[in-house]
C-alpha cells in the first residue's frame, strides 16, 4: 500500500448527526452503512459554525472561522487563506471539488468580488471556459442551490443542457426559473436530472482519470441535500410513512431557564428586533411554527411529520448515489488506498426543542455530525468511537495521512492516531462559534466529554448541559443552585480553549 493514499472527502449538507440507517432504523441507507461496516464511526463529532460558509472555510483551511475570516453567511473566504488543495498541489496530487462550495456570497462588490454571485452565478459561458484554481482546488465543478432555488447555474446548468433538459429552468423557482413557489415536498425534476446524480457521474469522471493518470488525488464530493427546501423526486417523497416516523417536539418548560431569543421562537409573531442586524435577518430568529424558506403558511401536525419524512427521503436518495462514487472507487481498484471520510457541514433541527433548520441555538442536533472514516487496513472496520472530532481537524489529519507537513497556520488536531485506533483520543473538547455582528448575537460554545457551556458577547445567561446526565439538553443548569462551582470550571475551560485557538507559533532555537 502507497504511503501517499488518495484522499476522498464525501459531505453532505445539513445532516442530522443520527440519520445514518447503520443507528437508526427508522432511516435506511445502505451505502452509509457500508461505510460504517468498513470503517470507524465517531459519534462526538462537531462543526465549528454551524452555517455553511464558515463551516465549509474551515474544512480547506484547517482553521477556525474566527480566525480564517469568513465568520458569517454573507461574508467570504479571502482567496489570500491558505487551504489543503495547495499543499496536495505541492505535493504533487490532483485537487478536485465537485458539487457545493459556498465560500463566497451571493452578493459581490468591488473591494469583494464573488464568483459565486450573480451575474457570472448564471453566465453559463463564462463557466464553460473556466480553467482557474480556485481555494487550493485545480479542478472545479460548481452549483450553488438548495433544491429549487432560484440560484441555478454554473457546472450544474451546463450539465443539464449537456443531458438534453433543456428546459431546466421549469424546475427553479423565479427570477430564473417557472416552477410554482408553492410546491411542496415533491419537487417534480426527473431524478436522472437532479444534482445528485450529476455531482455522482462527476466525481466518477475524475476517479476514472485520475486511474488512468496514476497520480495520487485528493477529491471532495460535495452534496447539497438535506439542506431544506423539503422537495426530493419521486419516489423518494413517499418511501416514508410519516405516521411511522418518530418526530421530536418541544418539551413543556423546557425553555423556561433558557435565554430569551429560545422561547421567542415558539411565539406566533416574536419581536427579534433588539437582536437583529441592519438590513439582515440571522438564521433562527423567527417563529419556529412556520416554514423558514419560501412563504408557506404555518406548519400544521401533518407538515411536521411530512417534512421528517422528505428529509429522510433526500437522506436515502443521496445515499444511492454516494453509493455510485464508492462502487466506482472499487471497480477501478482504487478503494484500499483510498483515505475515504463521509461527514456534514452542520446539523439540522426537525421538530427538536421546538425549533426547524438551524440558528444560535448550540444544541447537539445543530453542532453535532454524523462523521465516518475508512482507509483499508489502517482504520479499523465496524468500530465506534467517542473520541471528539472537529471539522477543523480534517486539513492535517488528510495531509498527516499523506505523510505531509502541517502548516503552523492550521489550529485543527492531526487525529490519524485516533482514526487509526492506536490513540484513545486527540483532544479533550471542540469548540463551536456562531457570530453576527456583537451588538447583535455572538456566542461560543465549548464541550467536553460529558459537559457542554455556551457563552455568549456582552450577556451575563448562557447555557450548561449535562449531556451525560441529560442527553435531550432538557434542563440548563446555567443558573441552578448547587452548580456554581461547575459554572466557574467550565468558564476557565472554556477561556484557555479560547487561548489555545492561536496558530502554533514558529519554533523557539535555544539561546539564538
Amino acid at each position: 500500500m502507497s504511503s501517499r493514499p488518495n484522499i476522498l472527502l464525501i459531505t453532505s449538507d445539513q445532516q442530522h448527526w443520527n440519520t445514518i440507517g447503520a443507528f437508526n432504523p427508522e432511516i435506511s441507507t445502505p451505502n452509509l452503512d457500508r461505510l460504517a461496516r468498513q470503517g470507524t464511526t465517531f459519534g462526538r463529532a462537531y462543526c465549528p459554525n454551524p452555517t455553511c460558509t464558515p463551516s465549509r472555510s474551515s474544512i480547506i483551511t484547517g482553521m477556525y472561522p474566527s480566525q480564517h475570516g469568513a465568520w458569517t453567511l454573507g461574508t467570504k473566504l479571502l482567496e489570500d487563506r491558505h487551504t489543503v488543495g495547495e499543499d496536495f498541489s505541492e505535493a504533487g496530487y490532483k485537487t478536485s471539488l465537485i458539487g457545493k462550495a459556498h465560500f463566497q456570497p451571493l452578493k459581490s462588490t468591488p473591494e469583494y468580488p464573488s464568483k459565486e454571485a450573480y451575474p457570472i452565478l448564471q453566465d453559463l459561458d463564462y463557466w464553460k471556459g473556466f480553467n482557474e484554481p480556485f481555494y487550493g482546488f485545480d479542478h472545479v465543478e460548481l452549483a450553488r442551490n438548495h433544491t429549487n432555488e432560484a440560484h441555478i447555474g454554473q457546472h450544474y446548468a451546463l450539465w443539464m443542457e449537456e443531458q438534453g433538459c433543456t428546459n431546466w429552468r421549469d424546475y427553479f423557482l423565479p427570477p430564473t426559473g417557472t416552477m410554482d413557489p408553492a410546491q411542496t415536498y415533491k419537487w417534480p425534476i426527473p431524478e436522472k436530472y437532479h444534482y445528485n446524480t450529476w455531482i455522482a457521474e462527476r466525481s466518477n469522471a475524475r476517479l476514472e482519470e485520475h486511474k488512468k493518470s496514476g497520480e495520487p488525488f485528493f477529491l471532495w464530493s460535495s452534496f447539497f441535500d438535506p439542506h431544506p427546501e423539503y422537495l426530493v423526486p419521486e419516489p423518494w417523497d413517499t418511501i416514508y410513512d410519516p405516521d411511522k416516523l418518530t418526530i421530536p417536539a418541544l418539551m413543556p418548560g423546557e425553555h423556561d431557564q433558557n435565554p430569551p431569543h429560545f422561547g421567542l421562537t415558539q411565539e406566533e409573531d416574536p419581536d427579534f428586533t433588539h437582536l437583529m442586524e441592519t438590513g439582515f435577518g440571522i438564521h433562527g430568529y423567527r417563529s419556529h411554527h412556520y416554514y423558514e424558506y419560501g412563504e408557506k403558511a404555518r406548519l400544521t401536525e401533518y407538515d411536521k411529520k411530512k417534512l421528517v419524512a422528505v428529509y429522510y427521503g433526500m437522506i436515502s436518495m443521496m445515499d444511492k448515489y454516494i453509493g455510485k462514487i464508492l462502487d466506482k472507487l472499487d471497480e477501478l481498484g482504487l478503494a484500499d488506498n483510498t483515505l475515504v471520510v463521509f461527514t456534514t457541514d452542520h446539523g439540522h433541527f426537525f421538530g427538536q426543542h421546538g425549533l426547524q433548520a438551524k440558528g444560535g441555538f448550540h444544541y447537539e442536533d445543530l453542532i453535532k455530525l454524523p462523521f465516518i472514516v475508512r482507509y483499508s487496513g489502517q482504520v479499523p472496520a465496524g468500530a465506534r468511537s467517542d473520541a471528539i472530532q472537529s471539522l477543523v481537524d480534517l486539513a492535517p489529519t488528510f495531509l498527516s495521512f499523506c505523510n505531509l507537513p502541517v502548516p503552523p497556520s492550521m489550529t485543527g488536531v492531526d487525529q490519524k492516531d485516533v482514526w487509526l485506533g492506536v490513540r484513545e483520543q486527540a483532544r479533550d473538547h471542540a469548540i463551536c462559534e456562531f457570530r453576527h455582528e456583537p451588538t447583535t448575537i455572538h456566542q461560543k460554545t465549548y464541550v467536553d466529554h460529558r459537559y457542554k457551556i455556551t457563552v455568549y458577547y456582552n450577556q451575563t445567561y448562557g447555557e450548561i448541559f449535562d449531556l451525560q446526565e441529560d442527553p435531550g439538553e432538557l434542563h440548563n443548569l446555567w443558573n441552578v443552585t448547587g452548580y456554581e462551582a461547575l459554572k466557574s470550571e467550565l468558564l476557565l475551560k472554556y477561556a484557555w480553549a479560547e487561548l489555545g485557538k492561536e496558530p502554533l507559533p514558529m519554533p523557539r532555537i535555544h539561546h539564538a
